[in-house]
This record gives C-alpha cells, sequence and structure tokens, in this order.
C-alpha cells in the first residue's frame, strides 16, 4: 500500500502542479505570446504599409521626374527660339547699320568727287587764265573776267 499511496500522492501533486500552473503560470505565458504574436503582426503590416508607401513614392517621384524632364525640354525649345529670335533681329540690325554706312559713305564719296571737281575746275582756270595770259604775253585781269572764267569753269 505504500507504493499505492505514494502513487497517489504523486498523482495529487502533479494534478495541484497543473492546476497551479494552468491557473497562474499559463496565462501570462499565453498573453505574452498573443502579445508578441500582435507585434510581429503589426510590424510585418508596417513593413507592408512601408512598401506600398515607397512604391506610391518612387510614382510620385517618376511622374516628377517626367514633368521636370517635360518642363525642361519646353524651357530649352524656349530659349533656343529666344537665341534664334535675337540672332535673326541683331542680323536685321547689322544689314540696317550696314546700309547707312554705305549710304554714309556714298554721299561722302560724292562729296569728296564734287570738291574734287570743284578744285580741278579752279585748277583748270588757273591753268587756262595762266596760258592766256601768257598767249596774250599780259596780264588777264581775273577779277574783270570773273563772268568769263565762270563760264569757262561750268563748260569744264
Amino acid at each position: 500500500m505504500n507504493l499505492n499511496a505514494t502513487l497517489f500522492a504523486q498523482f495529487v501533486v502533479f494534478f495541484i502542479l497543473a492546476g497551479f500552473t494552468m491557473k497562474f503560470v499559463w496565462p501570462p505565458l499565453m498573453k505574452a505570446l498573443d502579445e508578441r504574436a500582435e507585434r510581429i503582426a503589426n510590424g510585418l503590416a508596417a513593413a507592408d504599409r512601408g512598401k506600398a508607401e515607397m512604391a506610391a513614392a518612387e510614382k510620385r517621384i517618376a511622374a516628377e521626374l517626367a514633368a521636370t524632364r517635360d518642363e525642361s525640354a519646353k524651357r530649352i525649345a524656349d530659349a533656343e527660339k529666344r537665341a534664334a529670335a535675337i540672332i535673326e533681329e541683331a542680323k536685321q540690325q547689322a544689314s540696317v547699320e550696314a546700309a547707312r554706312i554705305i549710304e554714309g559713305a556714298k554721299a561722302d564719296a560724292e562729296q569728296q568727287v564734287t570738291r574734287a571737281r570743284e578744285e580741278l575746275r579752279a585748277q583748270v582756270a588757273a591753268l587756262a587764265v595762266t596760258g592766256a595770259e601768257q598767249i596774250l604775253k599780259r596780264e588777264v585781269n581775273a577779277a574783270a573776267h570773273a563772268d568769263l572764267l565762270n563760264r569757262l569753269a561750268a563748260e569744264l
């Protein structure tokens, strides 16, 4: 009987220990395991949200880059058009300035030709007077014959 009593006592102690464990030890362990499982699930959900947000951010970045490229291309095209317009305007201004300079040079050349003709007429008139003076062997009065000399200069 001693063996049976020991076995019975061991069964009673085992059931008391099992009851104590199920009443006081098991619930905090299960609660800790549940909390840990919940934290892991929350972490995985946060990781999924982070991945989704990252994908959305990458899409926004790609859209912004495309918009920036388009705007840059437009600005470059506008700058090229402006540069071409400025070059064309400069060419036109240069043409106008060149025409004005050429016109001024022509007018200056014409004035010089006129002056040269006048000087040449004066020299021819002086030579004619000198020649006539020598032919006649006497002095010709330029003041007295001014009308004659002016007609002679006009004919030249």
